[in-house]
């Protein structure tokens, strides 16, 4: 397989994985949003206390988000970075210098 194929694959799973933390942390947001909306219906005397924990989770996915977002662009720059091979003279040269 070609070098371009395992490039184009990296993307690909990058996007992929990028897409689903964003989806996941969507659903797991309005889940929680939704739960507290109706714990506040049920109970608004609480509504203070609910509405101070589903911000701390709120916030919580959003960093899990974010940091699955930075894993996903570290390795698209680790995929479109050229991989640099050494000249096969160079280890000689250096066994020379050394001595």
């Amino acid at each position: 397989m070609s070098e371009t194929l395992y490039i184009g694959l990296g993307y690909l799973g990058a996007g992929i994985g990028a897409g689903l933390a964003i989806l996941g942390a969507g659903l797991g947001i309005g889940r929680l949003a939704g739960s507290a909306l109706e714990g506040i219906a049920r109970q608004p005397e609480a509504s203070g206390d609910l509405r101070t924990t589903m911000i701390i989770a709120a916030a919580l996915i959003e960093g899990l988000a974010f940091f699955a977002l930075i894993i996903c662009l570290l390795a698209l720059m680790n995929f479109s970075k050229p991989e640099v091979k050494a000249p096969a003279e160079a280890p000689a040269a250096a066994a020379q210098a050394a001595h």
